[in-house]
């Protein structure tokens, strides 16, 4: 599917996304509050609390200090409606700069003249970040984030401005092309990126290499390196780094698969081995730096994503502290972006590396749409919630370690695909099989939009016709027929927002006030095993049930049954489902 570019009109969609759950901030801060959770913290209240509300001649828009990663990092925003449209001003880069001099410098008088007018609550946030930067020596990571654009030659003035301060400090100038990009990513669940990695070369052991293969392609802009790894360096990767190192990667960890396993023995049994049975891992990243410490090679990676090679890397991690003796064969790819909002080379390259280099646990359709940025969008609305929603293959324990927040419920896009195809479809697509759901023309009507009360309505509708069919055998052939001819009845209820809000609650309530619904699906069960009955035929030529429901054009046919004589269920059905209607309108 052709990705649209992505313009200040996108932008301007998601801060109103943000202003729904902070309401009191201004579009300057929720800018801000959004550029934190995309670029610094996943944690969106983690980043409303960064802002310091000072003025902007202050320059300190907000401090965010990250204990885990020993980084202090300041903040100065300028948020304009359009990209590019002005050129930052040398005064205010400048000014900002120098508060390196205030947050990071030995002399202490530019500290005490800053803090000198401020008032008590935002004058200890400062003092903190000094503390920090000062005597337990965390990074100082200055950012400028502004919608607008700005000169090199200015980037680099306010570059060599704070590392005046301290050796320890950094300056980053995101602009409004870059801003774009980082949209990209946000929209692509890759946010917040890894800043940056370094991949040490394999040496000693009595292994010998002969450095870092390059290659570069005149034709694509791509450059490619290879080279071997320690397996140690490699598991230390994903201590660094985490789950962010998988964002683009379709699956999670699959956990103890064949092929795991056989990763396992190799690594206990057979370590020297481990490079030449092992397709090794490969990373796409947005820059990389060839560079040498003490003796040794790494390569220095910005935004590294490894999009195959999780399991391998995984396991790994988990075998770590019994000693990894393994080389790692490791491919690293720079697909270069552009800075126009237009992203689609860049992840239609991905994609096809993802799935012509992701073959020893094998791909499914479904995989390849786990990072389809509609899946993105729906498991940011249904957290929103209380649902974990699993777009990606891996396994529940993973799942749960995964999620920030302990959620109520867990529902994997299958079933979601399942629950809208057998709705509002055919059921026969969902009788056969899962993935087809997922091929293209199937996937772009199933997941037509993001919001999710379209989505539980019919998912918890599918719940309870599968609660009403557990115990019978038969019945479990005849779900998606009967889920197809309840849906219309349910469907006037819940199609707006208040009304599904209303079906949900009740859904999740699981009490006695469902037990209307679960009779009318009883009675529709009923009706749908007569029809089968009067149907299948008799003697040697008589359908099995296994097979009837699987033919096409059913959902017609059993509309007729319904409306027909023999039909003794359709009063029943009546009956109950009314009263269930008045206790959904009574919540």
């Amino acid at each position: 599917m052709a990705r649209p570019v992505l313009t200040e009109k996108d932008l301007s969609r998601e801060l109103q996304d943000f202003e729904e759950r902070f309401p009191k901030l201004d579009d300057h801060e929720l800018f801000l509050v959004w550029f934190l959770r995309a670029y610094v913290t996943d944690e969106e209240e983690h980043a409303a609390k960064a802002l310091t509300g000072m003025s902007g001649d202050k320059g300190l828009d907000a401090i965010l200090v990250d204990d885990t990663a020993s980084v202090v990092f300041a903040v100065q925003s300028k948020y304009r409606k359009k990209i590019g449209a002005k050129s930052e001003g040398r005064g205010d880069v400048i000014s900002f700069a120098e508060t390196a001099q205030v947050l990071a410098a030995e002399d202490g008088g530019a500290y005490k003249d800053f803090v000198s007018e401020l008032d008590g609550s935002i004058r200890d946030r400062v003092r903190i970040a000094r503390q920090r930067v000062r005597k337990r020596n965390y990074r100082l990571q200055l950012l400028y984030v502004t919608t607008g654009k700005c000169s090199k030659s200015l980037r680099l003035d306010a570059e060599r401005i704070v590392r005046r301060a301290s050796e320890a400090s950094s300056f980053a100038l995101v602009d409004g092309r870059k801003v774009l990009i980082l949209l990209s990513d946000y929209l692509d669940g890759v946010a917040p990126p890894i800043p940056s990695l370094d991949l040490e070369m394999e040496t000693g052991r009595g292994v010998q290499v002969g450095g870092i293969h390059d290659r570069y392609d005149t034709r694509t802009k791509t450059s490619s390196w290879v080279f071997s790894m320690n397996a140690a360096a490699v598991a230390d990767l994903y201590e660094r780094a985490g789950n962010r190192l998988f964002a683009r990667n379709i699956r999670g960890f699959l956990g103890s698969t064949a092929i795991n396993r056989e990763m396992e023995i190799t690594l206990s049994k057979e370590p020297e081995r481990f490079w030449h049975y092992n397709n090794g891992i490969t990373i796409v990243c947005d820059s990389s730096e060839s560079i040498k410490r003490g003796g040794r090679e790494f390569l220095r990676v910005s935004n590294p994503q490894v999009i195959n090679g999780q399991q391998t890397l995984r396991t790994l991690y988990a075998k770590r502290r019994k000693g990894l003796r393994a080389g790692v064969l490791v491919r690293v790819i720079h697909v270069p972006r552009k800075l126009d909002g237009d992203d689609s080379h860049f992840e239609g390259l991905v994609s096809k590396i993802v799935a012509a280099t992701n073959w020893q646990n094998a791909i499914r359709q479904s995989d390849l749409m786990s990072n389809d940025r509609r899946q993105v969008e729906l498991e940011r609305n249904l957290r929103k919630l209380g649902y974990q929603y699993l777009r990606k293959r891996e396994t529940k324990a993973e799942a749960r370690r995964r999620a920030a927040a302990p959620f109520r419920y867990l529902i994997k896009k299958e079933e979601l695909a399942q629950a809208v195809a057998a709705c509002d479809l055919d059921p026969l697509l969902v009788r056969l099989g899962k993935e087809g759901l997922f091929e293209e023309g199937n996937y772009e009507r199933i997941f037509s939009h993001a919001d999710p009360h379209y989505y539980l309505s019919r998912y918890w509708l599918m719940k309870q016709v599968a609660f009403s069919a557990r115990g019978y055998p038969e019945r479990a052939y005849a779900k998606w027929l009967v889920l197809n001819f309840v849906w219309p009845h349910l469907q006037p209820l819940v199609r707006s927002r208040e009304g599904a809000e209303r079906f949900r609650r009740l859904c999740e309530k699981n009490d006695s006030d469902l037990n209307p619904l679960i009779f009318a699906c009883d009675s529709t069960f009923n009706a749908a095993l007569s029809f089968f009955r009067s149907k299948r035929g008799k003697g040697r030529k008589a359908i099995d049930v296994s097979t009837f429901f699987q033919r096409k054009g059913l959902e017609k046919q059993f509309s007729t049954f319904w409306r027909g004589s023999k039909n003794r269920y359709r009063n029943p059905f009546r009956k109950r489902f009314g009263k269930f209607a008045l206790k959904v309108r009574e919540v």
